[in-house]
């Protein structure tokens, strides 16, 4: 394991790559920095983070390397993982230019809204971090890995995946956006083969995820699937 003054160098560095990245799929496009739906939407990704991290370093920080590895395993999870980063920073680069040509008009009161659906799909992620130590970025078993079953567990078997499609869902709308609805709609179904894949491969490598997969029904959506 890392010591934790790397782990906190990395992560701040991570975090301020993260930062001026996204600041520049969203501002170079929309021409402005009067870009105010741009500059909530940083503010629901950016601004609790460093609370975040201070946290999960001290509680946990195997959690912490574990998000910070991003290289996968298997070759089936590689080409999804790249499909899906092509697809959803590409159409993160189209809400500031819907908002550069004003080609949405969504209502302010569905923007607000939105804001805070993004928000909770956002705090429903970090449930899951505070709940599972071994919600790493890639898909794998490790040592000591054991199923959870407790906290958002009990209602989907990915919860995070759950917070995530929540976020894509609403992402568009909250950047004051329809014309990018579609391309972040495209990203589900990556999510879902993802999962799937994942699935198969804990039911084959991690002990008695089978079992809970019998216990809990729903995968991704409450009651529906």
């Amino acid at each position: 394991m890392a010591t934790p003054r790397s782990l906190k160098t990395r992560l701040v560095l991570r975090s301020l790559i993260a930062v001026i990245f996204v600041a520049a799929l969203l501002f170079i496009p929309a021409g402005s920095f009067r870009y105010w739906q741009g500059w909530v939407f940083m503010a629901i990704l950016f601004v609790p983070m460093p609370v975040t991290s201070v946290y999960f370093l001290k509680r946990d920080p195997q959690l912490v390397e574990r998000r910070l590895r991003t290289q996968e395993k298997s070759s089936e999870q590689k080409t999804i993982v790249r499909w899906a980063q092509v697809v959803f920073f590409g159409s993160l680069l189209l809400p500031g230019l819907d908002y550069r040509f004003g080609w949405s008009r969504v209502p302010l009161w569905l923007t607000i809204l939105s804001q805070l659906l993004v928000f909770a799909g956002y705090l429903i992620t970090l449930w899951v971090m505070k709940e599972n130590s071994f919600a790493s970025r890639t898909v794998q078993v490790e040592e000591g890995h054991k199923v959870i079953s407790t906290g958002p567990y009990c209602l989907v078997r990915h919860p995070m995946y759950f917070g995530a499609v929540l976020m894509l869902l609403f992402t568009p709308l909250a950047l004051g956006s329809w014309r990018a609805e579609p391309g972040f709609l495209l990203v589900i179904p990556l999510i879902v083969l993802r999962l799937l894949h994942e699935e198969k491969m804990l039911c084959h490598d991690l002990p008695g995820y089978s079992d809970y997969c019998l216990r809990t029904r729903s995968r991704l959506l409450p009651l529906l699937w």
